[in-house]
């Protein structure tokens, strides 16, 4: 079997608390958070509710992103990946955390939900909170507010593909 190894994390969550902003002795950016993030399951009783509290860290520019535009409560979207360090503390326990280490982190309230400054985060950044990195001719670059026209009299035929009406000659 390929050597097959794989980490992402998609999460949708509200924060527990403010982000606060640290730096390292190095001078990088980084803040950790607590994201409340619902679970529905079935009991009994009914459907029910539990909220699993997960510990996410950013560095640099996410973390300076996260740290201005978004506060306690605030609706977040975080893509990244898990991250376990282990340490022996100082009674000689070994320790162990795990960690959800952002790679994109974006809004998710709607911009009538949200607080001044993440919409004005949301027209600077983007909807996703990060710049686009191409954006087609005849867009805002803010977001796709007027799709430029296309003339689908010109447009290309799809493709004709032979009809196989025999498979049992196929490979597979």
């Amino acid at each position: 079997m390929a050597n097959f190894n794989f980490n992402k994390v998609i999460l949708g969550g509200r924060l527990t608390a403010d982000p606060e902003l640290k730096t390292t002795p190095s001078g990088i950016a980084v803040t950790s958070f607590t994201i409340a993030v619902n679970r529905r399951f079935g009991s009994k009783n009914g459907e029910e509710a539990q909220a699993d509290f997960i510990n996410v860290t950013a560095w640099r520019q996410q973390a300076e992103f996260i740290t201005r535009y978004f506060r306690k409560a605030s609706s977040i979207c975080i893509v990244g990946s898990i991250q376990t360090r282990s340490w022996t503390d100082p009674q000689g326990n070994k320790r162990y955390a795990t960690d959800v280490v952002v790679d994109e982190a974006m809004f998710v309230d709607a911009k009538s939900e949200s607080p001044a400054a993440v919409q004005q985060a949301a027209a600077a950044y983007g909807q996703f909170g990060q710049s686009p990195s191409y954006m087609p001719e005849g867009y805002s670059s803010y977001g796709a507010q007027s799709a430029p026209a296309y003339n689908t009299a010109s447009a290309p035929t799809a493709p004709r593909f032979e009809e196989i009406t025999d498979d049992d000659e196929l490979p597979f």
